[in-house]
C-alpha cells in the first residue's frame, strides 16, 4: 500500500486538492499583472519566434 501512495503522490496530492477546492490542477484562470514595456516586447518576440502564447511561454518558464 506504502508503494502504491509513494509512486503516485502527485496524482493523491491532486485529488486531495480536489475535494478541498472542487477546482481541477489543469484549469487556467486569468489574471492581471503589470510588466515593463520591454518585458512586453520581450514576450511578443518569443511569440513570433516560437508561435505559443504569451501565457503559454510565462507557464512554461514559471
Amino acid at each position: 500500500m506504502n508503494h502504491i501512495l509513494k509512486k503516485y503522490k502527485e496524482l493523491f496530492e491532486a485529488l486531495e486538492n480536489f475535494d478541498k477546492t472542487r477546482e481541477l490542477p489543469s484549469q487556467r484562470k486569468r489574471v492581471d499583472v503589470t510588466l515593463s514595456v520591454k518585458t512586453i516586447n520581450k514576450l511578443k518576440e518569443l511569440k513570433e519566434k516560437t508561435g505559443k502564447s504569451i501565457s503559454r511561454i510565462i507557464e512554461e518558464r514559471i
